[in-house]
């Protein structure tokens, strides 16, 4: 019988807040579609083709 390794995922959700209104969410760090603030509907982070890019967000704790 042939053993097979399971990788560990190297993506994570994290939990976000917006810069304008204060609101925190938890979004995908590998999105492929740009992320708006569920409260003020400001672009919180754009795709990159890997890791997002945080435009009026910042990092509150990773999961």
């Amino acid at each position: 019988m042939k053993e097979t390794t399971i990788r560990w995922p190297t993506s994570k959700f994290i939990k976000v807040r917006c810069l304008k209104c204060r609101n925190e969410q938890v979004i995908f760090d590998k999105a492929a579609t740009e992320i708006k603030c569920l409260n003020c509907g400001e672009v919180i982070a754009r795709p990159t083709g890997g890791k997002i890019e945080l435009v009026n967000a910042e990092i509150i704790k990773t999961f």
